[in-house]
């Protein structure tokens, strides 16, 4: 059964115990593993990557890519109730990102002295998208709507191939709907290796993005760390929620947002904080009567372990215990949802109010579902459309303007010991002199 602790009955250790996260399945044996796979796709290529495909994902595919016609196939495999679901969910990710798009500006700061920005896409993005027997459509249209609205020229997607050997029919529906035409059967760690550095059927990329186990992040964060130059969107961990609740949430409501979290995976983490006892044990009778009614109720048995309850004796110090978790989802089911939002600095997404569950984010509100775990909320933030995208800063004075701020470089040059940076203004200004009649 989920514990409920008392907040205050704990010292600072108990604590940090109950905020901590999940035990990663991340060994050396498995970071070792993960090095060797990427270090085997640079040397060999196309045979390491199918090689290592058919050891890991069972496939028996000759040909890593899925042709025109096979993704068509597949497509039209989409039944019309699910095309009409994945319609809405495209309309409403693709409406929210493009509102919310980078926007270029240009400021004089100095009188002849004017900065500007500018944004161009990322050249060649690599998506990842899990798949097989749990395919995640939804993850293809988080990181290929923003692509897309961010205009990168080249969009590659890796996904494993499911039993039958070929692409999930609303996987291949996601792709095509976000115009992605190169698409590999290809998962795990060898995946994202393939993407990286490029084999003879996959193109290198400069970004990699998406989700995925600890093969999958061990092998972004180990490419991040390289000298390869590709970068990575996050380090993503497991998945967790935390939810805020008192005397107004509903039990049932609270629990199977709960459960929604922990099916995720057995390392998955569901937290809640209120100022209800009642509740609390309201909510434990819930997930003990629902936990093994459902699908993957061994993954969630395994998930409610590192899950727990604590009560706090205010909001306020309820909301203090959130921002020191930092979760990736922040669920308020409390009487005033939105002005407690207002005292939250650190979470990935926030969903307010009863009818507000976590899951409209996870495949259709319009907010974007791949977002900061492990308390990396406190200083990041999810992907959005600036993420596929270089910002670049361009000036450009006058000579008057030159002028009037050549005097503060100097001053800030001399003081700094930087030689060479004054003479970059002072040779200016003895050119104007010579120049002078």
């Amino acid at each position: 059964m989920t514990p409920i602790l008392e907040w205050r009955l704990l010292d600072a250790a108990a604590q940090r115990d109950a905020l901590a996260r999940a035990p990663r399945t991340r060994s050396r044996e498995i970071a070792e593993a993960v090095a060797a796979i990427i270090a085997d796709i640079r040397a060999r290529g196309d045979a390491a990557v199918i090689e290592l495909s058919r050891r890991h994902d069972g496939s028996r595919r000759d040909s890593l890519r899925a042709s025109r016609g096979e993704l068509e196939e597949a497509r039209r495999r989409v039944p019309a109730e699910l095309e009409e679901a994945l319609e809405i969910a495209w309309s409403n990710i693709h409406r929210f990102h493009q509102a919310g798009a980078p926007r270029e500006f240009a400021l004089e700061t100095t009188r002849g002295v004017t900065c500007r920005t500018r944004f161009s896409p990322i050249s060649r993005i690599g998506l990842y998208a899990p798949g097989g027997a749990t395919p995640l459509p939804s993850s293809v249209m988080m990181t290929g709507i923003p692509a897309q609205i961010a205009g990168c020229p080249t969009r590659l997607l890796c996904t494993p191939p499911n039993e039958q050997g070929t692409i999930d029919p609303a996987t291949a529906w996601a792709a095509w709907k976000c115009c992605i035409e190169n698409v590999f059967l290809v998962g795990g760690a060898h995946a994202i290796a393939a993407m990286a550095f490029g084999t003879g059927s996959i193109p290198a990329v400069d970004k990699l993005f998406g989700p995925g186990g600890p093969w999958v992040t061990l092998a972004k964060q180990q490419i991040a760390a390289g000298e390869s130059g590709v970068s990575i969107d996050m380090a993503a961990g497991p998945s967790e929620v935390l939810i805020l609740a008192d005397d107004a949430a509903r039990p049932a409501f609270v629990a199977v947002d709960m459960l929604a979290q922990l099916e995720h995976g057995p390392d998955s983490q569901a937290i809640l904080v209120t100022t209800s006892r009642h509740l609390a044990e309201s909510v434990q009778t819930e997930l003990a009567r629902l936990s093994n009614s459902l699908s993957r109720s061994e993954v969630i048995g395994q998930s409610l372990e590192h899950s727990r309850m604590i009560l706090a004796g205010s909001l306020p110090e309820a909301t203090e215990i959130a921002n020191r978790y930092a979760p990736e989802h922040l669920i308020i089911q409390t009487a005033d949802a939105e002005q407690m939002s207002d005292e939250i600095t650190a979470a990935g997404c926030i969903f307010l109010g009863p009818w507000t569950p976590e899951v409209l984010g996870d495949y259709c509100s319009g907010t974007n579902h791949v977002l900061p775990t492990s308390g990396y909320a406190r200083s990041c933030q999810g992907l959005s459309v600036a993420d596929f995208m270089k910002r670049m800063t361009i000036q450009q004075a006058d000579r008057a303007g030159f002028n009037r701020l050549a005097p503060v470089a100097s001053a800030l040059a001399r003081w700094e010991g930087l030689t060479a940076h004054d003479l970059a203004i002072t040779t200016r200004k003895k050119c104007q002199e010579a120049d002078s009649p």
